[in-house]
């Protein structure tokens, strides 16, 4: 029989998605499940963007430039000059996506064989992204119990190699929700310049940022343009997850010219989704207001109730729509599964990711869970309840 290939076999499942399947079992007995596992906003998508779909006038549903359209990236560069970004339309390349907007630049950066050096917990598709491109991952830890702050310089210093390439980060952090400050961006810039180093900025959260707190990019330091590349999506912002549009910034010509092959390659983004996006530029500030003040009650709501659980630890994050929090369990896969196979509270409960798939070391995050702040207050409310009933019955508990 053929055999599939080794890379495909390395892929790592996904720790947000591989319950589903006991999920979808859980449905069928009847039972309601309080989904914190995945963020998929339920805030409405801006009504200027759904608009522009439905006033859609074109004869042909055409191919667009693999760069993105002029009309787009004009547009788009708008919005971060908006958002003190000396960006303009040429230092865009639209993408399908965030996701290929980080494989393209992880493809463009960095060759195969060579390493990059990521915070952890992080995004889990990293991983994925990485073994899609033979890039190895050097993991660097940071600590739920300083909040998952950005680890001391000297410790990227010790994994640096010659076959460093870059440095990625998320910021506001996904799936911690750590808002990183200026000064631990210039950390990061020094030592790349130092070393030669690209350092890959996913923004996919940019929007999220609460308690009045500042957010920098690596965009905004200053001597950092041809090192610096920025990630960034549209599925967060306007809650339009379905669009499959992001994008790359990058002053570094070379770096546009090369990630713009891999786009020809791959053809182009979608036509219509640039359409709605173009359109959501003028969203205006009201949104955002409203949204930030409803995901600041919610994460309030989610942070206060899980530290209000025996046993239970979690930071409080500046931003995105995630927390990491400790429970006393022995496993987070085994506890997530079992809440789902076996548990319901009054015909309810509560779906979670494991925190084990957002670390590449080993044997990290066995007690940890990310959960998305993506549902209402009253829903988060029911979902502690039924999380503190499910710690209270499961046999692995370790208090």
């Amino acid at each position: 029989m053929p055999q599939v290939s080794k890379k495909g076999l390395s892929m790592p499942a996904s720790p947000i998605r591989k319950l589903t399947p006991f999920a979808n079992q859980a449905v069928e007995k009847g039972i309601k499940i309080y989904h914190l596992n995945i963020g998929q906003p339920d805030i409405e998508t801006p009504e200027i963007m759904l608009n522009a779909i439905k006033n859609i006038d074109f004869n042909v549903w055409a191919y667009s430039p693999s760069e993105g359209t002029a009309s787009y990236r004009k547009k788009l560069a708008e919005y971060y000059k908006r958002n003190n970004y000396d960006i303009d339309a040429d230092n865009i390349l639209v993408t399908n996506g965030g996701s290929e907007a980080i494989t393209i630049a992880m493809q463009t950066c960095i060759n195969a064989g060579d390493e990059v050096i990521i915070p952890e917990p992080f995004y889990a598709n990293y991983n994925g992204f990485a073994c899609s491109a033979g890039v190895t991952v050097k993991p660097i830890v940071s600590n739920i119990n300083d909040g998952f702050a950005l680890p001391e310089i000297e410790e990227f210093e010790k994994l640096i190699t010659p076959k460093t390439k870059a440095i990625i980060i998320c910021n506001p952090n996904n799936p911690t929700g750590y808002l990183y400050s200026r000064e631990e961006l210039e950390a990061l810039k020094g030592i790349c310049l130092k070393h030669d180093l690209f350092l890959l900025c996913d923004e996919a959260y940019r929007e999220f940022c609460y308690d009045g707190n500042e957010f920098i990019s690596p965009m905004h330091l200053e001597g950092f343009d041809q090192h610096a590349i920025v990630l960034d999506t549209v599925s967060k912002r306007y809650s339009a997850c379905g669009a499959r549009l992001g994008c790359i910034l990058t002053k570094n010509k070379e770096v546009y010219n090369v990630a713009l092959k891999f786009a020809q390659a791959r053809l182009s983004p979608p036509t219509v989704a640039q359409i709605a996006a173009t359109a959501a530029v003028d969203t205006p500030q009201e949104y955002f207001d409203g949204i930030k003040e409803e995901y600041t009650a919610r994460r309030n709501t989610l942070v206060n109730g899980l530290n209000n659980v025996p046993g239970v630890f979690c930071p409080n994050p500046k931003g995105a729509f995630y927390v990491v929090a400790k429970l006393p369990v022995d496993d987070s896969d085994k506890f997530c599964q079992w809440m789902l196979e076996e548990f319901s509270f009054e015909g309810q409960t509560v779906m979670m990711a494991p925190a084990t798939g957002f670390y590449s070391s080993e044997g990290l995050g066995k007690q940890e869970v990310r959960m998305a702040y993506v549902l209402k207050e009253d829903d988060l409310k029911t979902a502690l309840i039924c999380l503190e009933k499910g710690l209270k019955e499961y046999p692995g508990r370790t208090l």
